[in-house]
């Protein structure tokens, strides 16, 4: 038996969950909405304030969609709840970050600059004080869409592994390598 997948999602107060026939569940909560398509031979079962998943038969493929279904719904309820919230900072000198709404502004060393345009599902934030590097926040109740969202934008200029440069996850740890050693005679 899956660990993750027969562990029940308890329902906070405030949250409405509803399945359809077709399987398709519906997640509303103080944040907002989110619905999601779980396979057919998934079983989603709401009784008293927990929803628990089960699985038909102990196939290859029914175990590995118990604990999907299972963690996607529990991200569902989560989100609708209290959010999601992730940060990023820009490593590197004249490295900035700016918003207009949401639209994103990047100058990340290159000649030009980038500017992107995020899914009006996700709220940014930039911020940029003295001394410190700047820094993205992105906030939605979607953790799927907003690991997409920030993996995108981490892309644009990946941390490199010599000085470090780069867009990070603010408490990722990054694997350093050491520079050139002076040749010897």
């Amino acid at each position: 038996m899956s660990r993750i997948g027969k562990a029940p999602i308890s329902i906070p107060s405030g949250v409405t969950i509803t399945i359809s026939d077709d399987n398709q569940v519906v997640v509303k909560g103080p944040k907002g909405e989110l619905s999601l398509k779980v396979d057919s031979d998934i079983i989603i079962e709401q009784e008293d304030g927990t929803l628990t998943v089960k699985r038909p038969s102990e196939q290859k493929r029914h175990k590995a969609l118990h604990g999907l279904y299972r963690s996607l719904v529990n991200n569902m309820v989560t989100g609708v709840t209290t959010g999601y919230k992730l940060e990023q900072e820009l490593v590197g000198v004249g490295y900035r970050a700016t918003n207009n709404g949401n639209t994103l502004d990047l100058v990340l060393g290159y000649s030009h600059h980038y500017v992107f345009e995020l899914p009006k599902e996700i709220s940014v934030v930039t911020t940029a004080e003295k001394g410190k590097n700047p820094t993205i926040i992105l906030e939605s109740i979607d953790k799927q869409l907003l690991g997409q969202v920030a993996a995108k934008i981490r892309s644009l200029r990946a941390p490199e592994p010599y000085k470090g440069k780069g867009i990070k996850f603010v408490g990722e740890v990054l694997r350093r390598k050491a520079g050139k050693s002076a040749a010897k005679k």
